[in-house]
């Protein structure tokens, strides 16, 4: 064996760990994404699973609409990323008209076994309100 057969070997064992050195880094990164899309997705169910609401009441006085809620599950909940239906329009800007324990708070927190009352300017027969996990209630409108 001469210098070019041993010169050739050397450099294919050195591509080939090069090579293998690359595939291993892929392969670990797309293994650690993976777990961690699976772990965010077992903590998501697990919120989904603790999270229940109820609609109090929903009741029309001159024109304007007032629901009450009650966070009955144990998850915190973000108003700023729960929706309010009302005869399938979705309704804006409610989260700042927001009472809580009898005093309006510019809060976006709402806490287990916390109330809240809603006010907007609009009518209907049907209000759904809607959680950031998919959960909902929803109840008919009383004058």
């Amino acid at each position: 064996m001469g210098f070019s057969v041993s010169g050739s070997a050397a450099i294919i064992f050195v591509g080939l760990f090069i090579a293998f050195g690359m595939w291993q880094t892929a392969a670990s990164n797309s293994f650690e994404r993976v777990s961690e899309a699976q772990s965010d997705r077992s903590d998501a169910a697990l919120d989904e699973q603790n999270t229940a609401i109820v609609v109090d009441s929903a009741s029309t006085t001159d024109g304007d609409l007032t629901v009450t809620a009650t966070n009955t599950g144990s998850t915190a909940l973000s108003l700023n990323r729960t929706d309010l239906l009302v005869d399938n329009d979705y309704q804006t800007g409610w989260q700042g008209d927001v009472l809580f324990d009898g005093s309006q708070k510019p809060v976006d927190l709402w806490l287990p076994d916390e109330q809240i009352t809603i006010t907007v300017t609009t009518t209907g027969s049907r209000v759904k309100l809607v959680t950031e996990s998919g959960v909902s209630d929803a109840t008919e409108v009383t004058s």
